[in-house]
């Protein structure tokens, strides 16, 4: 990234918007093909782990609806399996959530051989540390699958809307895992334009997002609205709703995710299915819709980019850092069933990134290599720039280490850092310069 500049020129932002958002790197497959999957993190001595609980097999049949679980290493790149769930139906549908040190993996549902559904009541939980499950939590109230499922704080675990057995929901109930008790929290109303399965969130400060999904109208027609609700935190049950709709944009069956303060869609498709992947409507097999769309909270704007290789089908994505993400399994296309593991890392050069307003007369040229690092970055400044100081900053301006340079090479250590993206400024009397980093 270099900075344009005249003399005593005020920079207030930069805007960088030129590769795709997401740099996509395929890893040690998964122990079977795998969708409708609930996926999660964890940490265990500082390592990171990625966590897949139940889903549905290469069968694609109501008999492939299994309990089956595994974790990933990502420091090794290694899969092992793990306990399956402790139910006594499979489940595929269902949403896992990481608070502090344990995984909450909330509703779904089973398939029978008639045809009929059951919801999931159940909050299985997972303990990261000892690789055990631990009792399972109080039951659901509303027994609920394909909701959306997201963390308020590291502290409650909010279940927006989904399916419960014979229909859509509008209830938003919220659980405490510290006291292992649920409340209920404001409804999302009974319109259509709330009321949804297969929709996907987040929450970022105090607010919920919640976007597109499938509709109780029609053959479950694929909804194209945005959601979003403004959570109390005096009183976290209370949550002020609000509905939009997206430039005519829809998906199903997503990945939701942050980064950078921005809310991030991944994958799935703009059609409803059922979970063989054929269509509610009649028109046969879905296909991914290759699409990665996000909100920028900083000024209401919305961005799709398209030509990723994502599947869909997803049901949770592996949070290692604010930029750094992991994709278990999914669905294809033809439907064919993945057992992909795919980390997403955020490139350096293509999200609206801000940088502090600085008076500057001059500014610093420099390069950075390698970029992406894993050990050590190699710092080296052009001309006579000497005696600047260097700041490793988070992209949300925290300094993590500043140092002098004093010669045109430099050597930073960045062993220690968790995988994402930082920025890395470089600042001299009435001289700026900066790049973004990406640490592996």
């Amino acid at each position: 990234m270099k900075l344009l500049y005249t003399s005593f020129l005020l920079i207030s932002i930069i805007s960088l918007s030129y590769a795709q958002a997401w740099q996509i790197t395929p890893l040690a497959t998964a122990p079977e093909r795998i969708t409708n999957n609930a996926v999660a993190e964890g940490f265990v001595n500082g390592v990171p782990y990625i966590y897949t609980f139940g889903g549905l097999d290469s069968t694609k049949s109501y008999t492939g609806i299994h309990l089956r679980s595994y974790r990933y290493n990502t420091m090794t790149n290694v899969w092992d399996t793990i306990a399956a769930l402790p139910d006594t139906l499979g489940k595929i549908a269902a949403g896992a959530n990481r608070v502090k040190d344990k995984i909450y993996i909330i509703g779904g549902y089973h398939v029978y051989a008639n045809g009929g559904e059951a919801s999931s009541n159940k909050v299985h939980i997972y303990d990261v540390n000892s690789n055990t499950y631990l009792a399972d939590g109080a039951d659901i109230p509303v027994a609920i699958d394909d909701q959306v499922q997201a963390v308020w704080r590291d502290s409650l675990i909010y279940v927006v809307t989904g399916w419960s057995n014979t229909g859509n929901v509008s209830s938003v109930q919220i659980y405490n895992p510290s006291s292992d008790t649920w409340q209920v929290g404001t409804s999302v109303g009974n319109s259509n334009n709330f009321r949804s399965f297969g929709a996907s969130g987040a929450i970022v400060g105090d607010t919920i997002y919640y976007f597109g999904g499938a509709s109780m109208a029609g053959s479950f027609n694929i909804q194209i609205y945005f959601r979003r609700g403004i959570i109390n935190p005096a009183n976290p049950s209370q949550i002020t709703w609000s509905s939009f709709t997206w430039m005519g944009m829809n998906g199903y069956r997503m990945a939701a995710t942050t980064a950078l303060g921005k809310v991030f869609w991944l994958g799935g498709s703009n059609t409803t299915y059922n979970y063989n992947g054929i269509a509610y409507n009649g028109s046969g097999g879905v296909s991914p819709n290759g699409r990665s769309l996000y909100y920028d909270r900083s000024d209401h704007s919305f961005d799709a980019e398209f030509g990723y290789d994502l599947p869909m089908d997803l049901r949770g994505i592996g949070n290692v850092s604010d930029t750094v993400k992991y994709l278990v399994g999914g669905m294809k296309a033809g439907q064919m069933l993945s057992n992909e593991t795919l980390r997403l890392t955020l490139r350096p050069d293509s999200i609206l990134t801000t940088v502090p307003a600085i008076l500057i007369q001059e500014a610093v040229e420099f390069s950075l290599f390698p970029n992406p690092a894993t050990e050590s970055v190699l710092i080296q400044t052009e001309g006579n720039d000497s005696d600047l100081e260097y700041q490793l900053m988070t992209t949300s301006g925290v300094c993590l280490r500043k140092g002098i340079i004093t010669a045109t090479k430099t050597t930073l250590d960045v062993s220690d850092l968790v995988g994402g993206v930082y920025f890395l400024q470089l600042v001299g009397a009435n001289k700026f310069g900066g790049q973004l980093i990406v640490i592996e």
